[in-house]
């Protein structure tokens, strides 16, 4: 994996709100919305994600910095903590793979946990057998990455278990980052019959490139064309359901915010959907044409105030 500062192109001493805004600049550049087919710019996105989920979150950066854990966010072993060579019970093997420990042989783990402590033998290799050993299966964690508009609107995500399965999981709608979803019995298997452990995970939400969420709230910046804000009208807004058309009032300026009842996330627990703020953002042709400079430049009141009047008080 990347290192996650590089990636975002930040400094390490760079603030949440540095790491924030050096996202949100690169999401709206590669996020496969804005990039239909391009599969270069789709697994960039999901490296920048990768990055930011990292980076946002206080305590993995900590943890990332110092060293404990890696740029997928998975645990480091402590120096030291697995031997270099050969020599673990019931000839459990070791070995080094870049730079990292190993560990190869995973009946060794078992026959030392419990198959030689309690007399029995894992690998099979002239003891009663792990499977004497009567016990349930182990609960196991994994973390799922879920796009954005999966977690609003619920969905199937396809995931593939590290035993070669492959699951598709019901991601509710309105999930949260941070979530977890039970799988019962997708854990570790028990022995003698005994039921499997199961599988606990927890949901990463990716962040899009222009819905933002803040509770259960969705905000986002649309831009309008100078004469959509001066005259008004009825502009076309996507939101996490879909498409739907707004009124744009007569006069409106950059900044100003609108709001769509209804049609932010569901919140779970009320049953409610939040709202939908639509900030808007004056944007101009690459090109202004000949007849808009030609009626700027004759526009009496237009030299008549002063947008930053107001400023001066605080200078």
């Amino acid at each position: 994996m990347k290192d996650p500062y590089q990636v975002l192109g930040v400094p390490r001493t760079a603030s949440a709100d540095d790491i924030r805004l050096a996202f949100r600049k690169l999401a709206k550049k590669h996020h496969p919305d804005l990039n239909p087919g391009d599969k270069a710019a789709e697994a960039k996105f999901k490296e920048i994600a990768q990055a930011n989920e990292l980076l946002s979150d206080a305590e993995k950066r900590r943890r990332f910095d110092a060293g404990e854990i890696d740029a997928s966010g998975q645990e480091m072993p402590p120096r030291g903590f697995y031997r270099d060579q050969a020599g673990g019970m019931g000839g459990a093997k070791y070995r080094r793979s870049g730079g990292q420990e190993e560990f190869v042989d995973m009946g060794g783990v078992f026959s030392e946990m419990f198959g030689q402590r309690r007399g029995f033998d894992y690998s099979g290799g002239g003891g009663e057998g792990f499977e004497g050993f009567d016990m349930s299966g182990l609960p196991v964690t994994y973390t799922l990455t879920v796009p954005f508009l999966v977690a609003a609107r619920g969905g199937k995500q396809r995931v593939n278990l590290p035993n070669g399965k492959t699951l598709d999981i019901d991601i509710p709608e309105g999930a949260t980052d941070g979530q977890t979803l039970r799988l019962k019995g997708q854990g570790m298997p028990g022995s003698k019959g005994r039921p499997a452990g199961d599988a606990y995970v927890e949901i990463r939400v990716q962040p899009h490139a222009f819905f933002e969420a803040r509770d259960n709230d969705i905000h986002i910046e649309l831009p309008v064309t100078l004469s959509e804000a001066v005259l008004g009208g009825k502009v076309r807004v996507p939101t996490v359901g879909g498409p739907v058309m707004l009124n744009v009032p007569a006069g409106s300026n950059s900044g100003a915010s609108l709001r769509l009842k209804g049609r932010g996330l569901l919140d779970r627990k009320s049953g409610q959907h939040g709202d939908q703020y639509v900030k808007l953002k004056v944007v101009l042709p690459d090109t202004p044409d000949d007849k808009l400079k030609e009626f700027l430049q004759s526009w009496e009141a237009g030299r008549a105030y002063d947008p930053r009047k107001a400023m001066e008080q605080f200078t």
